[in-house]
């Protein structure tokens, strides 16, 4: 991979990291409810999602997962089914206050990485984007896995700045949020947008 084709797929992975999605609304739901600091951690959750997408298109299974009706489907509504349960989860939420300063945090740390990871690690729209975009900046003359890692880490770096804003601007309103009713409203929001995400995904056909 040239220097060139290198840049012009890190300003590529920009947009795509800018571009609104469910990575960016579950970075601004943990960085409402959890604070900068705790919420980040579904950044990285996010992050081993794209590692884990870039490996199943490295190893052979995205063809399968972009040819194959039944794996693409599956795979398909296991994502949307997932994207619903968290957006429900968040509506089901109401007033719950605000657990950034409470003592026992509604999610861990763990479980803000497992969210992360299953919101990106789950969605074939991801594993049918790098399978149409990536070919695109591989030299075949020259040796794939170092290729494959810059890329991956490319996509990593870009995802890790510009969701740590997400995370950021979200928890920079916890201090206006100090009411029932505005928690109440805000979970609700983003509960909405993860339905609706989910919904997307599960109307999402491939090109043909």
């Amino acid at each position: 991979m040239t220097l060139a084709t290198w840049i012009t797929f890190f300003l590529a992975c920009w947009a795509i990291s800018l571009s609104p999605g469910p990575g960016a609304i579950a970075s601004m739901t943990a960085g409402l409810n959890q604070g900068f600091r705790r919420g980040y951690f579904t950044v990285l959750g996010l992050v081993l999602g794209i590692w884990t997408q870039m490996i199943v298109v490295v190893i052979g299974l995205g063809a399968v997962i972009k040819t194959s009706e039944t794996a693409f489907t599956t795979m398909k509504y296991l994502g949307a089914a997932y994207l619903v349960w968290v957006g429900l989860s968040q509506w089901r939420a109401g007033d719950r206050p605000l657990v950034a300063s409470a003592d026992a945090p509604v999610l861990t740390r763990r479980q803000l990485v497992v969210r992360g990871w299953a919101i990106n690690a789950t969605n074939p729209k991801g594993t049918v984007f790098m399978l149409a975009v990536v070919p695109n900046f591989i030299d075949l003359a020259q040796p794939l896995l170092p290729q494959y890692l810059i890329i991956m880490m490319s996509l990593s770096f870009t995802d890790l700045v510009v969701m740590a804003g997400y995370v950021a601007l979200a928890a920079k309103v916890l201090g206006a949020l100090n009411q029932p009713h505005h928690v109440r409203v805000m979970n609700r929001c983003f509960g909405g947008l993860f339905v609706v995400a989910g919904t997307l995904l599960a109307a999402f056909r491939r090109a043909a």
